[in-house]
């Protein structure tokens, strides 16, 4: 792709920055500034993130973890809720200061799109933004959770393969366990 395209692609781009630290969301918008970005919102607390993706309707926030009121985890589930949330499929970039194994796995859990540990590079987070907007990723339910499609999907035939496996290995136990049983033992329960 010739830069050209990239920047049309990031100058059309609705961007929202919730971060409870003013330099943070001036340094951002600075780095979005320069990538193209020309519609920035930003908004200092998880409240005034969802009030801003109601209004504003971004095209895509980036959120930092920590912030008042609302944090960044109680501001994705609250987004990540289809049947309650006006904009579930927002695109969310989480920037934070800790890199740990952990939130990562909460992060995607959650249904964030991209994680970035400070301090980011604007080169970082245009790769970031781009493959975003020229590789979306379709929501889907993983469970109880509302997620981006996985880059890395398993092979069908895998799965299907260890479900069966796993189906043969419970029938195997109940068998095995129904051989000790008489059947003069055997009681039907009332309903």
């Amino acid at each position: 792709m010739n830069p050209k395209h990239i920047d049309r692609a990031i100058e059309g781009l609705v961007v929202l920055v919730a971060d409870s630290n003013p330099y943070m969301r001036r340094l951002t918008r600075m780095m979005l500034v320069n990538l193209g970005a020309r519609a920035i919102y930003e908004a200092s607390d998880g409240v005034a993130a969802l009030d801003a993706i109601r209004t504003v309707s971004p095209d895509v926030m980036i959120m930092n973890w920590d912030m008042p009121v609302l944090d960044g985890p109680e501001v994705m589930r609250i987004v990540r809720s289809p049947d309650a949330f006006p904009k579930p499929n927002l695109p969310i970039i989480m920037l934070t200061d800790l890199g740990l194994r952990s939130r990562v796995h909460a992060a995607i859990k959650l249904g964030v799109h991209e994680f970035l540990v400070k301090p980011i590079s604007p080169k970082t987070l245009q790769q970031r933004l781009l493959g975003i907007v020229l590789a979306p990723r379709p929501m889907v339910r993983s469970g109880r959770y509302y997620i981006p499609m996985p880059r890395r999907r398993a092979d069908m035939k895998e799965v299907l393969v260890a479900a069966a496996s796993e189906m043969n290995s419970v029938a195997g136990e109940m068998t095995e366990m129904l051989s000790d049983v008489e059947p003069d033992d055997m009681t039907v329960a009332a309903a």
